[in-house]
């Protein structure tokens, strides 16, 4: 087995799940995710760039006493929306397809690791599910309360209007790695706390996987294959950490 240094960035992993979803045994596993991709991606940003300037627009008019700084409120505000969207959506994608994200990382930690797979049936996800199900209302349940704090720091004049976009784009990211590095810390039985710990010892790595994710997920048209390329890269990155010890 070929591996990586665990300390390379993660958006070396993110590439590397581009490289990995086109493999033939993981093939059959990406595509429920891809699906459930394309459709509410496709929705969400349909609506999305038939609002923005909407609100764009009243976010002018309700900063008017700002208009000197709105050359830089504006494209921050215009990312921040897009971040918001492509998480919020991405979440929702996420539950629909959590059982079938847990099958992918488990096929592509097999690969990695070159041992032999389990047979999966319909029957074996579905009795899952409730496991599934429980493990995404945990991450439901760190997010939003922080998310709020974030979003109220929107409201405060100047500083929070200037320094929210980005700490949004943070806590995206961060949330995004926690997203994806998950399956593969459930498959293997290792709770919630724990996994947070762990990635959290490798920060840069975790953010910049995160960030990727982020940024990608933004993007029309290439957010639609992120699911799958994002669950395959977190894979990669924990065999890579497990081998090295």
């Amino acid at each position: 087995m070929i591996t990586t240094a665990p300390t390379a960035s993660g958006f070396h992993y993110f590439l590397k799940g581009f490289s990995l979803i086109k493999q033939p045994k993981l093939l059959p596993f990406v595509l429920i995710p891809l699906l459930v991709n394309l459709v509410l991606f496709s929705v969400s940003f349909y609506y999305l760039f038939q609002q923005v300037d909407v609100w764009l627009i009243e976010l002018e008019t309700n900063l008017e006493w700002l208009s000197w700084l709105f050359f830089i409120i504006k494209p921050l505000a215009f990312i921040a929306i897009l971040l918001v969207f492509g998480f919020f959506f991405g979440s929702i994608a996420n539950i629909i397809a959590a059982p079938f994200n847990g099958l992918l990382a488990e096929q592509t930690e097999f690969l990695l690791t070159n041992t032999k797979a389990p047979d999966s049936s319909i029957k074996s996800i579905l009795l899952d599910l409730p496991r599934v199900i429980s493990r995404e209302w945990i991450k439901i349940k760190y997010y939003v309360p922080r998310a709020l704090i974030l979003f109220l720091l929107f409201f405060v004049p100047v500083l929070g209007q200037t320094i929210a976009p980005f700490l949004w784009f943070v806590f995206t990211a961060w949330m995004l790695n926690i997203q994806y590095a998950d399956y593969i810390f459930d498959n293997n039985k290792i709770d919630f706390t724990t996994m947070k710990s762990e990635i959290t010892h490798s920060r840069f790595q975790s953010l910049s996987f995160g960030a990727s994710v982020a940024l990608s997920q933004s993007i029309p048209v290439l957010n639609f294959m992120i699911m799958p390329v994002a669950v395959c890269g977190a894979t990669a990155m924990w065999v890579d950490k497990k081998v090295a010890g």
